[in-house]
């Protein structure tokens, strides 16, 4: 009948920005290694996420994944929050 969709990305980040209503900015690093010289290197990347609720506060570390596009930036929607922000 219907057809599967797709495996949706998904990654772990810090929420960097919460100023926006129902947007966050979340950050999103990963360790990759030098092709050269073999060193770990932080690569780092913001996403604009969308969170429905405003439940996100910075510093809380969340999921997010990928969606259909919400507005010029945002592709992304928040999904869980992992851990909240001391």
């Amino acid at each position: 009948m219907g057809q599967a969709r797709g495996r949706r990305k998904s990654f772990v980040g810090w929420i960097v920005s919460d100023r926006m209503d129902r947007t966050r900015v979340v950050m999103v690093e990963r360790l990759e290694k030098h092709p050269l010289y073999g060193k770990y290197v932080r690569r780092r990347v913001k996403f604009m996420a969308h969170d429905e609720n405003n439940d996100c506060k910075k510093g809380d570390k969340v999921v997010i994944v990928e969606t259909r596009p919400i507005s010029r930036h945002k592709r992304w929607r928040i999904k869980e929050i992992l851990e909240r922000a001391r």
